[in-house]
């Protein structure tokens, strides 16, 4: 009996290099009534991309009229490696190009399987929800920290979509959640930036202030900066399922750069203040980091150099059972 097309689909998905992957029906996003209110708090700060595709993110038909179903992906960034100034996205090349190119390489073995096909690929460019469709794709569940951790790698990856004008049979859904009583990563925050479980004001997070915001940092968050130049990790670092499964490095082209994942946090900052922008596009040429543009890093250079009180090391990563996860290893396999 030969494989149906959707476990074929997969399987390209994996030889291409995505962690794990999934299918998930296009319709109606079971979050975005949650979105709406997140919105409507003022959550989101300046990002106001985010309120303007609002309407196109209740419904994951609506921004690619036509589409009917999705492979959704995940590719990790390798969560063992060692925490440092840059957040671990960010310090090899733009992970974006990457999956892009990869998505529509599967898009075009799908035409050559299948004949003419539509399609779309997606990662973090569109107003779609993306954790939505990854639940919904069967890869994992939202966890307090709002990141999607899959059960089997953790959540040190990247999440994207290739959206297709095929009726294709989607996998269950993720329809449990494993973080039980565990609260570490809403103690960990260094700016307390959860308002509550699954509920993050992005106005008070360190990577939203580094990378988003085009704002001054505000004195009361500054000093939670400690030496994170660009992103943070620390909701993650803590967090039981990464402690435990998160992976190492296995994607080349996130190998960091020289300089970005083994460098005093200072001396980093101090290199930044001195660029100009032809020293900046050299060194970040293809780079996550560009995201924040001279300006900005420039601003977290300074902050990070301010003389203040500034913890200079993330919280302790804790030792974690079983009992801790929120399931048993029979539920794992």
């Amino acid at each position: 009996m030969s494989a149906s097309l959707e476990s074929r689909l997969k399987a390209q998905a994996l030889g291409a290099g995505f962690d794990r992957a999934g299918i998930a029906t296009l319709g109606p996003a079971e979050t975005h009534a949650e979105f709406a209110r997140w919105i409507g708090a003022g959550h989101h700060g300046e990002m106001a991309y985010l309120e303007r595709g609002a309407a196109l993110r209740v419904d994951s038909t609506r921004p690619e009229p036509g589409m009917r179903s999705a492979l959704v992906v995940l590719l990790d960034y390798g969560g063992r490696s060692p925490s440092g100034p840059i957040a671990r996205f960010a310090r090899g090349d733009d992970y974006h190009r990457l999956m892009w190119d990869r998505l529509d390489g599967i898009l075009h073995w799908l035409r050559r399987e299948h004949g003419e096909v539509r399609g779309r690929a997606y990662v973090d460019t569109g107003p779609i929800l993306e954790r939505d469709l990854a639940r919904r794709a069967g890869l994992g569940w939202f966890g307090k920290n709002t990141m999607l951790i899959n059960p089997e790698i953790g959540s040190f990856c990247f999440i994207g979509a290739l959206f297709v004008d095929l009726a294709l049979e989607p996998d269950p859904p993720f329809a449990s959640e494993h973080c039980g009583t565990c609260t570490r990563c809403l103690e960990a925050c260094p700016t307390q930036a959860f308002v509550a479980p699954q509920v993050l004001d992005a106005r008070r997070c360190i990577s939203y202030l580094t990378i988003e915001s085009r704002s001054a940092i505000p004195d009361e968050l500054a000093a939670g900066l400690g030496d994170r130049l660009y992103g943070c990790d620390v909701c993650q670092d803590v967090c039981p399922w990464n402690v435990k499964f998160a992976q190492a490095l296995r994607e080349p082209a996130f190998t960091p750069r020289p300089g970005l994942a083994d460098v005093d946090a200072r001396t980093l900052a101090a290199r930044i203040v001195d660029m100009d922008e032809a020293a900046y596009r050299e060194a970040f040429r293809g780079s996550a980091m560009k995201r924040a543009r001279l300006d900005g890093l420039r601003r977290n250079a300074r902050a990070v150099l301010a003389p203040r009180g500034r913890p200079s090391a993330p919280p302790a990563v804790q030792p974690v059972d079983d009992d801790a996860l929120g399931h048993d290893d029979t539920e794992r396999r």
